[in-house]
């Protein structure tokens, strides 16, 4: 044994605190794997259920009614994170994000947007905040039709469902990094909840090292005939937006198109898929979202922040943004017949992991460098972080999508890796905790940090 045992505390169900002796080579995985088998389809089904019954969630719906509309769904969200932090003895920082929109295409007349969040602090890294994220709001055809039924049961109640899931898991634990579960409004009308969120997250001062946006993650019937419920998609985006003409001039000679702080965001998702999640395998997609569409994640992106959208392979568009109604046979809607809800929760689980392991793990290395021209040898130098016991940096052939090799060199701001050539590979450094729990890898220079 490597290092002294350490004692983890953990929360159960009942809130009472209990304390279980854990080694240090054990505790982290062990933990991770407690909370890949947690989450319930039977608690994502009753909450995609609760969030169908009030009708319509339209951004524009009715505020006032305690049983339809978005007001209604809204303030029952913010419940159940009261309730979940009651259980946790108040564990849960529960927030209201309001602004009112106005004189926008799908929002004509001023109406306030409103975001619920919880807050899961930190131990030792409170201001470090990884963040997932899911939709409050629906619609139908029309995208200004406030009035009638609007499901949404796949889209996105599952997403909403999944990120309160993930909140009763996750609240059980405590983690050196913060923790946020957030339910955003005016998606469907402009990504307004994710611009206000965003914004407010700069204005404080927000370390935000990764925002998982779950976006339709209960469909496993695609429009295409494929039944498939053992795969996942994860978008991502290239290059940041606010990119210079001078780092995009480095990024031309250095490489860095596939190592933004997204796309290793999304490596980081696909890696825990494969050690924690049984049967799920998860697609990089190198895009920012779907062709002409998109999500939730890109408002934190357009801020510089490490932004991915994680949802279903298959869609099928005859239950998306429809009028329900049938035709000739063929049923349209975004009914709950539509969800699956064992998948919800596989998925669910893969966003809990990952929350949970970037959280426990140190901060993503920060001036990450790297030297080796017209030398057989490669060196990576870094600034140390916090909470870190080690380092480990990692390589792979410039074509391959992950992350092929890797070498733990200890506590140390740099390391040399002898006759590796520069030219030939792409490398990258993370942080290890003592318990072997790392965080994204980052690739060297501005085009690779997290934040600068």
């Amino acid at each position: 044994m490597r290092n002294p045992p350490r004692w983890l505390a953990k929360l159960s169900w009942a809130g009472m605190i209990t304390l279980s002796l854990v080694t240090s080579a054990q505790a982290s995985p062990t933990v991770l794997r407690e909370i890949a088998g947690a989450t319930s389809a039977e608690r994502i089904e009753a909450d995609i259920q609760t969030l169908v019954n009030f009708g319509t969630r339209h951004t524009l719906s009715e505020t006032v009614s305690e049983t339809r509309g978005i007001g209604a769904a809204r303030r029952w969200i913010q419940a159940e994170f009261e309730r979940i932090s009651a259980t946790c003895g108040g564990c849960l920082e529960v927030r209201v994000q309001a602004e009112v929109i106005s004189g926008q295409d799908r929002i004509p007349v001023p109406t306030e947007v409103v975001n619920v969040i919880a807050i899961l602090k930190g131990t030792t890294d409170p201001n470090r905040y990884v963040i997932m994220s899911g939709d409050i709001d629906s619609r139908i055809t029309d995208p200004l039709n406030s009035t009638d039924d609007s499901p949404g049961a796949n889209d996105n109640a599952s997403g909403m469902a999944g990120v309160l899931e993930a909140a009763r898991v996750l609240s059980r634990y405590r983690f050196p990094g913060s923790i946020v579960f957030a339910g955003l409004s005016g998606e469907e009308q402009g990504l307004f909840g994710g611009q206000i969120m965003a914004r407010q997250a700069v204005a404080q001062g927000w370390h935000i090292e990764g925002v998982l946006n779950n976006d339709m993650i209960g469909n496993i019937e695609g429009i295409n005939g494929v039944i498939d419920n053992s795969t996942a998609r994860v978008f991502s985006e290239a290059t940041r937006p606010a990119e210079t003409e001078k780092q995009a001039r480095t990024r031309r000679f250095t490489g860095g198109e596939v190592d933004s702080p997204s796309r290793n965001l999304a490596r980081y998702v696909d890696k825990i898929a494969d050690d924690y999640i049984d049967n799920l395998d998860v697609m990089m997609i190198y895009r920012l979202d779907r062709f002409g569409r998109g999500g939730h994640h890109r408002p934190f992106n357009e801020q510089g922040f490490a932004g991915v959208r994680i949802m279903e392979t298959n869609e099928h568009y005859d239950r998306q943004h429809q009028d329900l109604r049938t035709e000739s046979g063929r049923v349209f809607g975004d009914t709950i017949a539509g969800v699956n809800f064992e998948y919800a929760a596989k998925l669910t689980a893969l966003n809990a992991v990952a929350l949970a392991s970037m959280a426990m793990a140190p901060a993503p290395p920060s001036q990450v460098t790297i030297e080796g021209m017209v030398s057989p040898d490669t060196t990576l130098k870094w600034a140390k972080v916090a909470g870190a016991a080690g380092y480990k940096i990692y390589w792979r052939l410039t074509t391959s999508p992950q992350w092929t090799w890797g070498r733990e060199v200890g506590d140390v701001s740099e390391h040399m890796l002898k006759n590796i050539v520069i030219d030939n590979y792409i490398f990258g450094v993370a942080s290890l905790n003592a318990d072997g729990i790392e965080s994204p890898v980052v690739f060297p220079g501005v085009i690779g940090a997290f934040w600068e």
